[in-house]
């Protein structure tokens, strides 16, 4: 990255860019014999007491001394997607809340207080799109008091690393003790080649209820009561997918879709650890995506925790590609 101007390096920000995406260049280990460098790109989401503070687009926040900078300028927004369907954060932070609904919510100005008895921390955070109409202070205080009603951990859904993310709100909630526990990227792609793929999709069923058998497959709840049923029911339009095993057994294979004008997004697909790398969640998201495109969508989206490095390979394969990145930040 270039700092220079006419040959020198120059400091080109001040408090007054917080909010802006900076680069920066800062000494470390001063006084260690040879000069060390070291850049940082990200929001600047605190300049206070003499120490910065970036959060980069992987939710992770740097606090940088004043005193050890030696360059810093800001920078365009991070580049436009070059491939996969083109769409704004607010979109996708929007189409894929339709997916996953809550059991029950309450607004806090532009902010969605999500409760499902604890079933998954999608249906049971907070997704704060804009202003809670109070102080912050005052709004987390509402938050944990709501949460705790209810018996359930408080916990903050927050984007970073595309236009109009929340790097402030992450540096605001670690400043007051907040945790992050979770992080995940959000990936879109195109939904017609995930349906050209080469797969034999006879042996899935598709259904528009979830039954009991899905559900044993899927797994992902202590007790499989109404709201787990509900919350997987919710969507513009959801279709389960299943390829059935013996009598008696759980499915295979499974996964779940929500179509939702042009988008179409993909959950729980899980495949039974005996019969993993046979092809079986292609052939799930294959089925999926056809029938999808049938109802008119043409772009797809899914979540991926940033560690599950298989699954990333599995959906890069496809043309999936990374939008953004989300977090769970939790009340001390």
């Amino acid at each position: 990255m270039e700092f220079t101007a006419g040959g020198r390096l120059e400091v080109r920000i001040t408090p007054t860019d917080v909010g802006k995406r900076v680069s920066v260049r800062c000494l470390t280990d001063p006084g260690a014999g040879a000069e060390k460098f070291t850049d940082t790109v990200g929001v600047l989401t605190s300049w206070d007491a003499g120490v910065l503070v970036i959060t980069r687009r992987t939710g992770n926040s740097v606090r940088i001394p004043e005193s050890s900078l030696v360059a810093g300028k800001v920078v365009p927004p991070a580049p436009a997607r070059r491939r996969g369907p083109a769409a704004d954060f607010e979109e996708l932070a929007r189409v894929t809340a339709r997916a996953w609904r809550p059991v029950e919510s309450e607004r806090l100005g532009d902010w969605e207080l999500r409760a499902s008895s604890g079933f998954t921390r999608r249906a049971n955070s907070v997704l704060p799109l804009g202003d809670p109409g109070l102080p912050l202070d005052e709004a987390l205080a509402r938050v944990r008091a709501w949460y705790g009603e209810r018996e359930l951990p408080a916990y903050i859904q927050t984007a970073t690393g595309a236009a109009g993310t929340q790097e402030e709100l992450c540096a605001q909630l670690e400043a007051r003790g907040w945790h992050r526990e979770v992080s995940a990227e959000v990936l879109t792609g195109g939904l017609a080649p995930v349906g050209d793929l080469d797969a034999d999709v006879s042996p899935v069923r598709l259904t528009r209820s979830v039954d009991d058998a899905w559900l044993r497959r899927y797994q992902r709840f202590t007790a499989p009561g109404p709201h787990v049923r509900q919350v997987l029911g919710s969507g513009p339009s959801v279709w389960f997918a299943s390829v059935p095993a013996g009598v008696g057994s759980p499915p295979t294979a499974i996964g779940r879709c929500v179509v939702d004008g042009r988008w179409a997004g993909f959950m729980a697909v899980e495949v039974d650890p005996a019969h993993r790398r046979q092809g079986l969640a292609t052939t799930v998201m294959t089925a999926l995506a056809r029938r999808a495109l049938e109802e008119g969508a043409s772009a797809a989206w899914l979540q991926v925790e940033s560690d599950n490095d298989g699954a990333r390979a599995l959906y890069e394969g496809m043309g999936f590609a990374t939008h953004h990145r989300y977090h769970y930040f939790r009340s001390a």
